[in-house]
């Protein structure tokens, strides 16, 4: 089964060329509260979207869902209003889905659940070492749709050099496990356009299918060049990168048995990559 494509955009126009490359579910990222802070310097998205946005692109769009990633479980202050009014904003301007991240104790899991109150589908973002360390209790709470691991915080959490390492040292795949035996959907990560990214996409999807992940978001180096230069060279290139994934998605289908080789191969690359960085003083 094909994976879920996630993209993150709050432009129309490029939110209906990805629907039309096939992209499954367009993103829009609320989420502000503490990122600059714990990402600080590092070539991570930083999305600064709107309510106001949700209803562009709630508009904008026919078959894709429309998932919103919601701020941490938060209370009122001078700056900005609490959950409650995040989450009732989010859904009455056309969210089909929410998305809770960086989430460090079951009581805030369970918070955001009672707050969407089944209206729209939830979406778990796991990125914080303290879930991971909770995450039976988690994952005993009823009403969770789907979960996803965040790579690039939990790997801070770790003070890994890399985000990939989780992928090497076993990480990803104990978590995987715990989500498959619990019976919730689950992705992690990013991916490139084919051939591209630190750890060429190739060995991500791979790994996406050795696990049982049915989910990936579009990395924002997937077509972004393209896209800003010029809408039509971008709307080629999407399509053309999407079934380059497609086709591949294909072949991990039908060689599933060889995926245990390019598990050893990433994990030679991601290894390689962490050694660069450690000693680039990146860690």
């Amino acid at each position: 089964m094909a994976l879920k494509m996630m993209y993150i955009t709050k432009d129309p126009e490029i939110a209906r060329i990805a629907e039309e490359a096939g992209v499954d579910r367009i993103w829009v990222d609320l989420e502000y509260i503490g990122k600059a802070l714990r990402q600080g310097g590092l070539d991570t998205v930083q999305s600064h979207h709107t309510i106001e946005d949700i209803k562009v692109i709630h508009a904008a769009i026919n078959r894709a869902e429309l998932q919103v990633r919601v701020n941490p479980i938060h209370e009122a202050t001078a700056d900005y209003g609490d959950s409650r009014s995040e989450i009732e904003a989010a859904i009455a301007a056309g969210a089909d889905r929410l998305m809770l991240p960086y989430f460090k104790t079951v009581e805030e899991v369970e918070t955001f659940l009672r707050l969407v109150g089944g209206r729209v589908r939830n979406n778990l973002l796991l990125e914080t070492p303290e879930a991971v360390e909770r995450v039976d209790e988690i994952l005993a709470l009823p009403g969770i749709d789907e979960i996803h691991i965040g790579l690039n915080d939990l790997s801070l959490g770790y003070g890994k050099p890399f985000l990939f390492d989780l992928l090497a040292d076993g990480t990803v795949e104990r978590l995987c496990l715990k989500f498959r035996e619990a019976g919730i959907p689950y992705g992690f990560g990013g991916v490139a356009s084919l051939g591209r990214g630190l750890l060429p996409a190739e060995y991500v999807i791979r790994e996406h299918y050795r696990l049982g992940s049915t989910r990936v978001i579009l990395s924002r180096s997937f077509c972004n060049r393209e896209l800003n230069a010029d809408l039509d060279e971008g709307r080629i290139a999407f399509t053309s990168r999407m079934r380059q994934i497609r086709a591949f998605e294909r072949e991990c289908e039908q060689h599933a048995a060889f995926f245990w080789d390019s598990r050893r191969e990433a994990e030679r690359e991601i290894r390689l990559i962490s050694e660069k960085f450690t000693r680039e003083g990146k860690a």
